[in-house]
């Protein structure tokens, strides 16, 4: 294949995996499955078997994950995630164990004595996490709203699981490939040096990249290029230090979102377009692993139906109802938190750790962690609306927001001002006000009034309706004080 068809190829790939979404709109179908339909599509009619590039997607997957996972944090609020990090932090490290070790029990008891205990619990902890990728994806899709904390709650957790996951993995494989013996006097600390060190890390990081970026630069496009960088070394220094890259570049987005610094706007947008491109080659290239005709065999579809209905409906809700004991969270609500244990891409650039370590009958494990993963996303992914609507934890959201056209990007340092739109809902105090009426403080200015998809001048008569979004520029202080006493919750 030239140089050029392969280029060709990609192009449409992505095309395709991009005007999907309108495909996954329409039918209501998860967006991510439709990108591994695309890799498996690929797969099955080029020249080319994925097999053959196993330790490239490898670290493309690893490389897509850091970005994703920026991005992630990137977009999460810092205050919203102190109010969860305890419990977050107790489903992504102790739940991941629970999961591996009752999805181990049961895959043994599945396979008798085809396959060791060992086997079994390499295969549990390759899909003892949520994915990132795929948790973001749906839970920030258009039709989803969450009542409470537990939208930050399953974020957070689908971010910072995979290392415990990714440690899991590293370990069974070891022991499965027989070259040393577990020495828990070693192994235990190393985990907590790993998690603890990745998040010391990502603080670091995040307090060093505001400064960054708050240097002055004669081109604005080299902002973008510095946040690239950055990323890619949050991640490689972590991993040199011993400690855990995809921790580190979490809770960097995390901390970066709460700073302020140069064209945070555009670099949070242009993150956010680079995630999407990193989930669509990501998803893109793991089906192109997939091998569809070997996903159809009996020694693989069979164990992948019952053990996938064994992670959904057992593993995984014993381990959050064990992790969640003495919570805020009524059961309805764990039940939900339960039903979003979406596996994604994060098992599958695992299950490429045994292949390319020659872990006896590694080939049978990816396919056997492939095929889970298309059941996940499909049954959880199809159905995380109406669950969430059953349990009543959903909460009402515009059916199709529109954003403001216009934006306020700040530089530092040249004034303390900003521009934010706010939503007003039904029960807010200002519909069925004028502007005049309701008398802002001053300095503070409604700029634009965007209506449905429409956008009205601000003036003193114009009456606020329900549904409306309102354009305000105000120093930051303001801001704060106008969102605290009258969008409280509905801030776009």
């Amino acid at each position: 294949m030239s140089f050029d068809a392969a280029l060709t190829i990609v192009g449409i790939l992505l095309l395709a995996g991009a005007m999907s979404c309108k495909i996954s709109s329409r039918f209501n179908l998860p967006t991510l499955l439709l990108f591994l339909s695309a890799g498996v599509a690929a797969e099955w009619l080029l020249p080319v078997s994925g097999s053959d590039f196993v330790q490239q997607i490898n670290n493309f997957g690893i490389l897509a994950m850091a970005y994703i996972l920026y991005s992630g944090g990137l977009e999460t609020e810092l205050k919203a995630v102190k109010k969860i990090m305890v419990r977050g932090l107790v489903l992504a490290c102790i739940g991941v164990v629970l999961t591996a070790f009752i999805m181990g029990g049961g895959a043994f008891l599945f396979f008798g004595s085809k396959y060791s205990f060992l086997w079994c619990l390499l295969l549990s902890s390759l899909i003892s996490s949520t994915d990132a990728a795929a948790v973001f994806a749906i839970l920030r899709g258009r039709s989803v709203g969450l009542k409470g904390d537990l939208q930050p709650l399953l974020e957070f957790e689908s971010g910072s699981n995979d290392p415990m996951a990714a440690f899991l993995t590293l370990m069974m494989c070891t022991l499965c490939l027989g070259k040393e013996e577990f020495n828990w006097g070693i192994e235990i600390p190393l985990v907590v040096y790993k998690l603890g060190g990745g998040v010391l890390f990502g603080i670091f990081a995040g307090w060093a990249g505001k400064y960054l970026f708050r240097v002055k630069l004669d081109f604005e496009g080299l902002y973008f290029v510095i946040s690239v960088a950055w990323v890619v070394f949050c991640y490689g220094m972590a991993q040199m230090l011993g400690t855990n890259g995809f921790m580190a570049c979490y809770v960097c987005g995390v901390c970066m979102n709460g700073s302020h610094y140069n064209y945070k706007r555009g670099l949070v947008k242009f993150h956010n377009a680079l995630a999407w491109l990193m989930q669509i080659g990501l998803f893109i290239l793991l089906g192109f692993l997939a091998q569809p005709k070997k996903l159809i065999e009996p020694d693989v579809w069979i164990p992948g139906v019952v053990l996938g209905l064994f992670l959904m409906f057992i593993a995984r809700p014993a381990a959050v109802f064990l992790c969640l004991i003495n919570s805020h969270y009524s059961f309805k609500e764990k039940l939900f938190i339960s039903w979003v244990g979406i596996r994604g891409a994060a098992p599958i650039v695992l299950a490429t750790f045994p292949l390319a370590l020659g872990v006896e009958n590694a080939q049978l494990m990816f396919r056997l962690i492939f095929f889970i993963v298309i059941l996940s996303v499909t049954i959880q992914g199809w159905t995380l609306m109406a669950a969430a609507r059953k349990l009543k934890v959903a909460r009402a959201v515009s059916g199709n927001r529109e954003r403001a056209p216009l934006e306020l990007e700040i530089m530092h340092g040249s004034c303390d001002q900003d521009m934010r739109e706010f939503e007003v809902t039904a029960e807010s105090e200002l519909a069925g006000k004028t502007l005049a009426e309701i008398a802002f403080p001053s300095g503070v200015l409604v700029t634009m009034i965007r209506r449905n998809e429409r956008f009205i001048p601000a003036k003193g008569n114009s009456c606020i309706e329900n549904g409306d979004g309102l354009l305000i520029m105000a120093e930051r202080q303001l801001l704060h004080e106008l969102e605290e006493k009258y969008f409280k919750n509905d801030h776009i």
